[in-house]
């Protein structure tokens, strides 16, 4: 596996954020289309419906089956970050980082950690703008 840095840091599952992406998507719209189809030449509706409502139902299942992965990952990485910070520093983190800035410090190594976490409060620094700051890359290979 290559080092990871700020260009390749994203983590995309071809089968997942492509594959099944777009057959959902296909699926949807010609569902969408043999539906409009159905009931502009007065057939039988019914099956149409259920299969646009299965191709909905596994695109908010995908949407959200994603969603939930990322939200329960961010919860731990910032208790992970804020431990960190608590053992360098022996203080709490400054409560005026948003979650998006503890997370994109977590790619810092512990000589940067400190000094971002406080340009980050001072400087209102987005999350990218941090990842963009970190010389040496602390990857992070089990991310969801």
């Amino acid at each position: 596996m290559p080092a990871q840095n700020y260009a390749n840091h994203a983590r995309y599952v071809k089968g997942f954020h492509f594959l099944l992406a777009s057959l959902l998507i296909i699926g949807t719209i010609t569902s969408i289309v043999n539906l409009y189809m159905q009931v502009k030449a007065n057939d039988s509706v019914i099956g149409s419906i259920l299969i646009t409502t299965l191709f909905i139902c596994g695109i908010l299942l995908f949407w959200y089956a994603r969603r939930f992965a990322v939200t329960v990952q961010d919860r731990a990485i910032r208790a992970e970050e804020c431990i960190r910070y608590y053992i360098l520093t022996h203080k709490a983190i400054d409560s005026k980082l948003t979650m998006g800035q503890i997370i994109a410090l977590r790619f810092a190594n512990d000589d940067e950690f400190l000094i971002l976490a406080d340009r980050a409060v001072r400087e209102n620094l987005s999350p990218d703008e941090i990842k963009r700051s970190i010389k040496n890359w602390k990857a992070d290979q089990h991310r969801a």
